[in-house]
């Protein structure tokens, strides 16, 4: 994979991958940015949760779940000292459907954290991840909660 990136002044860049979409980068004002992009640290934990979002969904698509509504959210911690990377995440899916089947629901989170997502296989080896799941009825009552554990 190549991507590019250019400055674009003060904290600001432009970066583009091999799709060709322009995505923008910038720091907050206190270290010379402007606050007028995401840092780059958000777009590590936007691709962990794209990564494993789209394979889930797909996966659910194929076992035919009626999802009407689909999210994922991650919670990453990170280091108080420089480089301040991630130290821990939790990755919450959260499913809103008719009659969905939380065995789907299980199977699809595991086949992406151990088969199919390469930001979660990769980031998993440099800190710990806790996923876990809320399926709500059409109506959004909670149906089932709970915690996925790799075997």
């Amino acid at each position: 994979m190549d991507v590019s990136l250019s400055w674009k002044g003060k904290m600001a860049f432009e970066g583009a991958g091999e799709t060709g979409f322009v995505q923008k980068f910038d720091s907050d004002v206190s270290v010379g940015g402007e606050n007028s992009a995401a840092r780059p640290m958000e777009f590590i934990a936007l691709g962990l949760a794209g990564c494993t979002a789209m394979d889930v969904i797909s996966i659910l698509q194929k076992k035919k779940q009626d999802v009407k509504d689909f999210q994922v959210k991650v919670r990453a911690e990170r280091a108080g000292e420089h480089p301040k990377v991630f130290t821990s995440a939790v990755i919450e899916y959260l499913f809103t459907g008719k009659d969905l089947d939380e065995g789907a629901a299980l199977r699809a989170i595991e086949l992406s954290a151990e088969k199919y997502c390469p930001a979660q296989a990769m980031l998993s080896k440099a800190f710990p991840m806790k996923l876990v799941y809320k399926i709500y009825d059409e109506n959004g009552s909670l149906v089932k909660e709970g915690e996925y554990k790799a075997k």
